[in-house]
């Protein structure tokens, strides 16, 4: 962020939030592979200092990912319900502040990355309480269900939400430069197998280790709400415990970081909803595949320079291992290869 963005940022800041509005320190955060995140300091009249996010889109957008205002509403309705997120404190679309829409969060202390949090015990000295709780956070997001207020734009739910998803990774892959024969296989063979729909509710869309602030052993917040939408709960859940996920930790399951068992019992509890445990299969090898899409799309951002940076160079070459992965899944569950 230049100084005449920077400039122009105090600007709207003093306008918008008044006294709060002195900036005294900025930094761009770790994370947020897709969007760009910026830790702001503030400095109140009275000597107080107040630690901000702000998250703006990156130079190049993936196709699926909500824009800021519809996170940033989503993040009020989350923090409505109850939910562990950052407060939203502001929105900006005035594209002519930073050249493109923006909003504010109150910054949440804690760690995020994935390997530590995976690795570091101290991080999390309860794993069997952490699985319970990462349950029950994803059990509670799953409590928002369709006409919930202020979440209309979010449109009417798909009848069908595993078929909807499957047509969504086909014509992403349709806007890709290469063909990719195993994906569309693999897709086909997804459709075929695909389980009936669980009751419609909000799913976060990204619910996994890398996007859970830990701080004392605790969920501090869940981040990372660009990929929100009306569908089926068990995407969410079979997301989480996705091998892609779990870091080289096979035995947690969930995320790397606990067991299946304590995350689907702290996720039972919660909702009242048994976990039909012979649906994950499907979901995993979903999430391999959605993961796969992202991966050349971020691919196809680094060689077209819109998404500079080795992360971006580097999440192109996953691909071929997840679809390999996806298709040992899809043949462990005897889904047909005909019609």
């Amino acid at each position: 962020m230049d100084d005449a963005a920077l400039k122009r940022l105090a600007a709207w800041l003093e306008e918008r939030l008044g006294e709060r509005g002195t900036i005294r320190a900025v930094e761009r955060l770790s994370g947020g592979a897709i969007q760009e995140n910026w830790g702001l300091t503030l400095a109140r009249a009275d000597g107080s200092e107040e630690r901000l996010v702000l998250r703006r889109d990156a130079a190049a957008r993936i196709p699926s990912s909500r824009s800021r205002a519809e996170e940033f509403r989503l993040l009020e309705a989350a923090r409505a319900a109850g939910l562990a997120v950052a407060e939203p404190v502001a929105l900006c679309e005035d594209e002519d502040v930073l050249g493109g829409p923006f909003f504010l969060m109150r910054r949440v202390e804690g760690v995020a990355d994935a390997r530590r949090l995976v690795r570091e015990d101290a991080l999390i000295p309860d794993r069997v309480a952490f699985g319970l709780a990462l349950g029950a956070e994803l059990a509670r997001i799953h409590a928002i269900r369709p006409g919930r207020a202020g979440l209309e734009f979010l449109g009417p739910p798909e009848a069908d939400p595993a078929m909807a998803r499957i047509r969504a990774h086909q014509q992403s892959l349709d806007r890709l430069s290469a063909p990719q024969p195993a994906i569309e296989y693999v897709l086909r063979r997804l459709a075929r197998a695909r389980p009936r729909p669980a009751a419609i509710t909000l799913t976060h869309g990204d619910y996994r280790t890398g996007n859970i602030m830990v701080a004392g052993g605790k969920i501090a917040a869940v981040l990372d709400w660009e990929f929100s939408g009306w569908g089926d709960p068990d995407e969410d859940l079979g997301w989480c415990t996705a091998r892609c996920w779990r870091f080289g930790r096979e035995d947690r399951e969930a995320g790397g970081v606990a067991a299946r068992a304590d995350f689907y019992r702290g996720y039972e509890e919660v909702s009242g909803r048994r976990v039909a445990a012979e649906r994950a299969p499907f979901w995993e090898a979903m999430a391999a595949i959605r993961w796969a899409v992202i991966a050349l799309e971020q691919g196809e951002r680094y060689r077209s320079e819109e998404k500079p940076g080795l992360e971006a160079a580097l999440s192109g070459r996953m691909a071929p291992q997840l679809v390999q992965e996806a298709m040992e899944m899809v043949g462990a569950m005897g889904a047909p290869e005909n019609a």
